[in-house]
């Protein structure tokens, strides 16, 4: 599994917006600038962000981001889950694809199991909030 520029650029997008909440939006420029990621490339993460209720976006004067919830209430795993669709290391384990016809005498399965398993549960078990400790 290898997380792409989306998602690691997600998250950053959400701690800075953990980082500099304040209850009120904050113009994605500003998001932009203090990342040095391009607007444009931001703009299409916080679609996706917006569309999945992780953030609440604004347009026009006044608007930008903010958090939908605390920090600590935000699952990297989530997070990845959105902007990676899946975080399977192995196609056979993504959600919704067909069975593999050798799952029943796939030696490998159990080891691919296993790691999605810890995966999952090393993602699940760390929120926004635990990024943006110092």
């Amino acid at each position: 599994m290898i997380v792409s520029t989306k998602g690691r650029y997600a998250l950053r997008v959400m701690v800075d917006l953990a980082e500099h909440n304040n209850d009120e939006r904050i113009p994605l420029k500003e998001i932009a600038d203090r990342q040095q990621i391009s607007q444009k490339y931001i703009e299409a993460i916080m679609t996706l962000l917006s569309k999945n209720g992780l953030v609440n976006g604004a347009h026009g004067k006044g608007g930008g981001y903010k958090l939908n919830r605390k920090p600590e209430e935000y699952k990297i795993g989530d997070i990845l889950r959105v902007t990676e669709s899946t975080l399977a290391p192995v196609a056979c384990l993504e959600c919704g694809v067909a069975p593999c016809p050798k799952k029943a005498e796939c030696r490998t399965l159990p080891m691919w199991e296993k790691l999605y398993d810890v995966i999952n549960d090393f993602f699940d078990g760390m929120t926004i909030a635990d990024l943006c400790k110092k």
